[in-house]
């Protein structure tokens, strides 16, 4: 990670220029600095977790935008003519690209983005808690997809960031215990104070720690917020017969899984990619309403220090749920 001086960008037809405020660190850029995800290829500017205010409005952009207002950004930028996209689901659009990878992002003190990503925070919101949306929308979109789940008990895999949005969406829309894996034991106290059954992954079997709880049967849906051959086992296999299993972390691109496990039992397998934008706006509400959050593990730091902290948070993440960098 370095840092490099770069003139200021200028907003062309269509675009808005933000001075960014906070922009978070996600479990995809700690991949991508370690050079295990095929999106992110350095050089590029990091950063698709992001809000601050805009700077200025670049001719034909929404009329809706102005100077000094806050906004956070969807950093998908579809093609905004295919079905996906003229649907609200650009998440699902085949040619769709992303600020902070084909795009430079907001590890940066300037950012220019389509004036038609940028999402006006409610009145009154901070701008750190806006740069939050990112990330709590995936936890949205994973419990979307989940299902029917009120009143069912459910398993999310990861108590890092998303992890821990995906557990508190799954509340809100009516899960009854869910339970909590991880193997840092801070992440576990983090997963524990907002609600959930912690499974210490060091030390006991998850799947069968399930089974016990929910007497053989398995939860209804699990979650695997990691993305790792173990945790993607644990989910097919700590699930009941015909539930249903996201797949939402993405640190091994490929892996195997029990195959004949999910046939025999009609596991239903979902990948969850990003969100829909409406489950990007749903987040910011949720967030404004304080019915998600990852506060008080948030760390703030100033942009130079951001390569310090992608070594941190590999190395061991303590206590800390997120770190927002700062120009």
């Amino acid at each position: 990670m370095a840092l490099a001086e770069k003139e200021d960008p200028q907003p062309g037809p269509g675009q808005i220029l933000i001075r960014v405020g906070f922009a978070g660190i996600c479990g995809s850029e700690l991949n991508g600095y370690l050079g295990h995800n095929s999106l992110l290829v350095p050089p590029l500017v990091f950063g698709h977790e992001f809000a601050g205010t805009v700077a200025a409005v670049g001719p034909g952009a929404s009329a809706g935008l102005f100077q000094g207002q806050t906004v956070t950004v969807n950093p998908l930028v579809g093609c905004g003519r295919c079905e996906p996209c003229t649907t609200g689901m650009s998440n699902r659009c085949t040619s769709r690209k992303l600020i902070g990878a084909h795009f430079p992002g907001g590890y940066a003190e300037y950012v220019k983005v389509p004036a038609a990503n940028a999402v006006p925070l409610p009145v009154g919101m901070p701008i750190r808690t806006g740069a939050m949306t990112e990330p709590a929308a995936v936890g949205v979109r994973i419990a979307e997809l989940a299902g029917p789940i009120r009143g069912e008990d459910v398993f999310v895999a990861g108590a890092g960031p998303i992890g821990l949005f995906a557990m508190q969406a799954l509340r809100l829309r009516g899960a009854a215990r869910i339970f909590l894996s991880d193997v840092h034991p801070a992440r576990l106290e983090m997963g524990a104070k907002l609600g959930g059954e912690i499974l210490d992954a060091r030390d006991r079997d998850v799947v069968a720690k399930l089974r016990e709880a929910t007497g053989g049967r398995g939860v209804a849906a699990a979650v695997d917020a990691v993305g790792i051959e173990v945790t993607r086992r644990q989910c097919i296999q700590g699930t009941r017969t015909a539930g249903t299993v996201v797949f939402s972390g993405l640190h091994d691109e490929t892996g195997p899984v029990p195959a004949a496990d999910i046939i025999r039992r009609e596991i239903v397998v979902r990948g969850s990619y990003c969100y829909s934008d409406a489950d990007f706006r749903r987040a910011l509400s949720h967030l404004h309403q304080g019915e998600m959050k990852l506060d008080p593990w948030i760390e703030e730091a100033p942009l130079p220090d951001g390569g310090k902290w992608f070594a941190r948070l590999l190395a061991d993440p303590g206590n800390v749920s997120k770190v927002l960098l700062h120009p």
